[in-house]
């Protein structure tokens, strides 16, 4: 029996529209950007796929699935991954497909193509292009199969549904499935490549970008519904059943919630679980995430956690300013707030700055400087602040470029070159702060750190101070109709049917 010759390929980043920092390729080759037999090696059980991301993510589930198969040829292709920022400049988007589609085209005839795209992307002078990237690969694969996985956060359209014959997205928030869902999404793939499997698919669109509070896979009001699709997935004739809850600042007109489902040749079945999904996702619509403290409320809560910080620290997630969501990583308030108000705290600050860096790189480690820091990426809505400091590290770090850490007393400032993308201990822990010595760690994430920090975090404090990734920010972006929470809406059908055309 001849193997199923499989390609894979990656390209995925999550945009933030509202910010002004185009991401360009070095920024894919700063991070994570990996081809043909390196990219296999990277996805193998020994491997590691993504430096600096994660160990086994959605192509090294896609191996695992091809190895236990059996009778796989792996193809590999192109495997491009960024940190989240803005929008792909035009040449980016084309070198990275550019690079995908001329591999496959060199590789000869496959049986099918994984495919792990975020969902969330958006690119200058691209309509979509995560639909685009879908749509240009099915062209070459003709009527051979196309599998891809998409982010919890990425948005469905019906361009996406129609390009792809098998679909999966994450189903834990904090995300820790990619591997999981790879290897989901590849089982299945090569079932429909032998003809094993034929599958039927639907989707549902709901006009509504917030909602199932902290949209945490483990808490209510979220944790039900991902039981409820674990337990779809576990009936015969089901071949996946996936929610997506949407990037919260992506420049789509149509985004929104949507929910999808597969099965083996039941048409009406995969409708009527779409569905259902639909409606228990419209279910908890009002259920808001909370009201966020202030930069000077946010400090008094740390104060009053007497316990937290004399048996580990207090992660502070700066909300406005989450690098993990898109933004630059330069907001000073919580900074200055810390300077004024906060003297008897130690706290780990993370920033980005590269014209600072390159101002005191000559510098030698415990000479005292004094510069001007933020500001310098969204110089709109982010202030500089002027700070001194002694040099308590220097060095070029993968992901983050060029950093320098200064001692400024009871506070702890890492400025980076790149992406101030805090959200693990190591952050802080690689350039000589121990977290544990800290009252407080500022962190860029939403979710994240509450995996990473698991072993030090005894608390966990968002404060609000006035950003990008503020959840109200998204009223700055144009929508194509009335979305829940911005208006009053009562149903989600008639939306849904003008959304999915």
């Amino acid at each position: 029996m001849a193997k199923t010759r499989l390609a894979f390929a990656r390209i995925a980043q999550e945009t933030n529209a509202l910010s002004p920092v185009l991401t360009e390729m070095h920024d894919f080759e700063s991070i994570h950007l990996l081809e043909g037999e390196t990219l296999l090696q990277a996805c193998m059980p020994k491997g590691y796929e993504a430096q600096g991301f994660v160990k086994n993510a959605e192509l090294s589930g896609c191996v695992k699935a091809g190895l236990k198969d059996g009778n796989v040829e792996f193809v590999p292709l192109t495997s491009a991954w960024a940190v989240p920022s803005g929008p792909l400049s035009k040449a980016t988007f084309d070198e990275l497909l550019g690079r995908v589609i001329d591999g496959l085209k060199a590789a000869g005839p496959v049986d099918a193509v994984f495919l792990s795209l975020h969902g969330a992307m958006n690119t200058l002078g691209v309509d979509d292009p995560d639909a685009y990237i879908c749509e240009v690969i099915k062209q070459e694969l003709g009527d051979r199969p196309l599998g891809i996985t998409l982010d919890l956060h990425g948005n469905l359209n019906p361009r996406i549904v129609a390009a792809s014959d098998v679909l999966y997205g994450y189903k834990t928030n904090p995300h820790r499935d990619h591997a999981a869902r790879g290897r989901q999404c590849t089982e299945q793939l090569l079932r429909v490549a032998r003809g094993e499997v034929t599958p039927a698919k639907a989707w549902r669109s709901l006009p509504m970008i917030l909602g199932g509070g902290l949209m945490l896979d483990f808490l209510k009001p979220m944790r039900p519904l991902f039981r409820w699709m674990k337990a779809q997935e576990r009936k015969k004739g089901v071949l996946g059943c996936s929610l997506f809850t949407c990037h919260l600042w992506n420049n789509t007109p149509e985004l929104g919630w949507s929910t999808y489902a597969m099965t083996d040749g039941d048409q009406a079945g995969a409708e009527a679980l779409a569905e259902e999904l639909a409606e228990k996702c419209w279910a908890v619509r009002h259920e808001l995430p909370p009201e966020l403290p202030d930069e000077f409320e946010a400090i008094d809560q740390v104060r009053r956690a007497r316990v937290a910080r004399a048996t580990g620290t207090v992660c502070m997630s700066d909300a406005s300013d989450v690098v993990a969501a898109g933004s630059t990583g330069e907001n000073t308030k919580l900074l200055r707030a810390f300077m004024d108000k906060g003297q008897d705290l130690v706290a780990y600050f993370p920033i980005r700055d590269p014209q600072a860096v390159e101002e005191i790189w000559e510098s030698e480690v415990g000479q005292e400087v004094s510069i001007s820091v933020g500001g310098r990426l969204d110089p709109k809505r982010n202030d500089p602040i002027d700070i001194s400091g002694r040099i308590h590290w220097k060095g070029d770090r993968h992901g983050f470029g060029k950093t320098v850490a200064l001692d400024m007393g009871n506070i702890k400032l890492v400025i980076t070159s790149g992406p101030a993308l805090c959200m693990k201990p190591d952050f802080y822990s690689d350039v000589g702060l121990s977290p544990w010595k800290a009252d407080v760690c500022v962190v860029k994430s939403f979710f994240p750190f509450r995996l990473f920090f698991a072993l030090q975090n005894r608390k966990a404090i968002y404060v609000k101070t006035g950003g990008i990734t503020d959840f109200d920010a998204a009223k700055q972006l144009q929508f194509s109709r009335p979305v829940h929470p911005f208006h009053e809406l009562d149903d989600w059908k008639e939306a849904d049917r003008a959304r999915r055309g």
